[in-house]
């Protein structure tokens, strides 16, 4: 897994490099809600920011995977989602878009086609790109979680810069939308426990995930087959589930896949129904 990790970095970077930085136009005219929680400002400085990757070990038939100690703690402490209840076959889909390739429109139409609400993580770059398709997934009743403006691993900055990549996507998005996201996903799954602690202060719940595959390589696609048989292999009681938009083998086997998830006794529940 940490192998799988560090290739989403380095397809993170080049999509940067190929799409350019993402900028946001953000109108201040509306004032958006914060949470804040329970921490001061002094006690997050005082907290680790070693980065860690996200990384799990996968169970054997259907059972869910290992996180980790340190994954565990960290997310555990901070309220953070990364699986839900062993003992419930609940599976939460999420997508990671950090650009359009093409095939959000018919994941979109398979999702509405099957009756299931998803979460989507999307960059600055997605939004002022492709507004149309964010809008879609608001009204169609998905949820829309952030992904930040630029996709910079987190531990990499301080706490204002944090606060400026993750606010100013999220004034963007209500601004436009009306709409208030709560929750985040670290790029390229790289956290600590300040970043997680601070971002917790800015009203957001992180969001990791329990299952992954390789996914996201364009160059790698026309596996069907291979994709298919990686997410029905590690279906688990309480899936947090990360696909990404940007392959067309996703797009493709989706609504077979649902279809197999959901005669295998699984429910779909979106992530504001999620029960730990």
């Amino acid at each position: 897994m940490k192998i799988l990790v560090k290739k989403i970095a380095i397809s993170a970077i080049a999509v940067v490099l190929i799409t350019g930085v993402a900028i946001v136009n953000i109108t201040r005219n509306k004032e958006t809600v914060q949470t804040s929680s329970n921490i001061e400002p002094a006690e997050i400085e005082k907290l680790s920011n070693k980065k860690i990757g996200w990384g799990l070990k996968r169970g054997n038939n259907n059972q869910q995977p290992d996180v980790g100690s340190t994954n565990k703690k960290i997310l555990d402490k901070y309220e953070g989602i990364y699986m839900g209840n062993a003992d419930k076959k609940y599976v939460y889909m999420t997508f990671d878009l950090g650009y359009e390739a093409g095939y959000t429109s018919k994941i979109l139409e398979v999702l509405k086609q099957n009756n299931v609400k998803a979460t989507f993580f999307i960059t600055a770059n997605y939004l002022n790109t492709e507004e149309k398709l964010v809008k879609q997934m608001i009204d169609e009743g998905h949820i829309v979680g952030n992904h930040t403006v630029n996709h910079k691993s987190m531990p990499s900055c301080n706490l204002e810069t944090i606060k400026k990549e993750m606010m100013d996507l999220h004034t963007a998005v209500y601004n436009k939308f009306g709409y208030e996201m709560k929750y985040m996903r670290p790029p390229k799954g790289e956290y600590s426990e300040k970043t997680v602690a601070y971002t917790n202060t800015l009203g957001y719940k992180t969001v990791m995930w329990s299952f992954a595959y390789d996914d996201w390589d364009e160059t790698k696609q026309g596996r069907e087959a291979y994709g298919k048989k990686k997410i029905l292999d590690n279906v688990h009681n309480g899936e947090i589930m990360l696909l990404h938009a940007t392959s067309k083998d996703n797009a493709n086997i989706l609504d077979e896949v649902i279809k197999e998830i959901k005669n295998k006794g699984y429910e779909f529940k979106n992530i504001d129904e999620f029960e730990a």
